[in-house]
């Protein structure tokens, strides 16, 4: 007699459930504006303000790099006669003439706005996170001292610049001390090697107070537990500084130094103010230059100034993005 083996418990079949269908970007948008349609409220009139003082005059620079424009053959209106314009399309002849033109002036502005950029931001830094390390401490007259040293910053930049250039001239203070010091007194506002000193001396003049500001937030941000058990563990204060202050340095540092190269490229008034346009041409920097392209020439080339500004922007671009895949991969790797 055979046994029949029992049946086996009928077991539900597991169904392969389908992950979520992502929104597209149309709906996404219509999701966040039902959401927070007071946000977008409250934006449109900045984002509006934005597109008309900067993204049209952009937009129109950008055209203009493909065209041959000046002050000769842009159409203007004369009181109640319009001129129509007469510019012609060229293509890349712009960027061509400016890069490898017989001119050759865009590479010496170039280099000396990377050696004006790099002096100025590392100088700036440097200074700005020792003089936050110290105010860090408890000194007296810790307070005194901030005001003293963020004066720089809280004076108005063009009033700094003047001041400057009145204790640089040849009769200024400046060289009043240094001719009783016996140590001649150098042409800062002429000689073009001691106009680019000139020059750094005063960027890192105003950008020093902004840089130890910055600095020493976030100082006080690295909570002290990590010093004490880092003093406990035997370190020197120089490894302290080293593995405690400046990875928690890191997340101002990183903004503040990317913050600095954007500005300090694009630092027009500081040579403008202290040296004019007629100055010397070496100490010109790439927006000063693009200036003199369009204001310091008859006919006013406006093709070429907007060329020069839109590989300002270009080179800028560039090197944020490298910066920030930069910061990331560091982070990735601490991490």
């Amino acid at each position: 007699m055979t046994v029949a083996a029992p049946a086996e418990a009928a077991t539900p079949r597991r169904t392969e459930e389908k992950p979520p269908k992502q929104a597209g970007p149309l709906r996404r948008l219509r999701r966040s504006y039902d959401q927070y349609w007071y946000a977008w409220a409250m934006c449109a009139p900045v984002v509006v303000i934005l597109g008309v003082l900067v993204g049209y005059p952009l937009v129109l620079g950008i055209m203009y790099t493909f065209t041959n424009a000046t002050s000769l053959n842009v159409g203007h209106t004369i009181g109640v006669n319009h001129i129509p314009d007469t510019f012609s399309w060229v293509g890349l002849k712009q960027y061509v003439d400016i890069l490898s033109g017989p001119d050759n002036q865009f590479w010496p502005h170039f280099w000396w706005t990377i050696i004006w950029t790099v002096s100025c931001v590392a100088i700036t830094v440097s200074l700005g996170l020792g003089l936050a390390v110290l105010l860090n401490r408890q000194v007296r007259g810790r307070t005194l001292y901030r005001t003293l040293l963020v004066l720089p910053w809280a004076v108005p930049t063009f009033v700094t610049i003047f001041s400057w250039r009145l204790l640089l001239s040849d009769g200024g203070a400046v060289n009043h001390l240094l001719g009783s010091l016996g140590l001649g007194q150098p042409e800062w506002l002429s000689n073009p090697f001691w106009q680019k000193i000139a020059a750094i001396t005063v960027n890192v003049w105003v950008g020093v107070p902004f840089m130890m500001l910055s600095m020493l937030g976030g100082l006080q941000a690295i909570p002290g537990e990590l010093y004490e058990a880092a003093e406990m563990d035997g370190a020197s204060p120089w490894q302290r500084f080293r593995n405690v202050t400046l990875p928690g340095l890191r997340p101002v540092s990183s903004t503040v130094i990317l913050l600095g190269v954007i500005w300090t490229f694009n630092q027009f008034i500081v040579i403008f103010l202290l040296f004019g346009s007629t100055n010397s041409d070496s100490v010109q920097i790439l927006v000063t230059y693009s200036y003199q392209l369009f204001f310091g020439q008859n006919p006013m080339d406006y093709a070429g100034a907007a060329t020069v500004g839109v590989l300002c922007l270009s080179i800028l671009v560039v090197f944020t993005e490298f910066y920030r895949r930069w910061i990331r991969r560091m982070q990735g790797e601490q991490a």
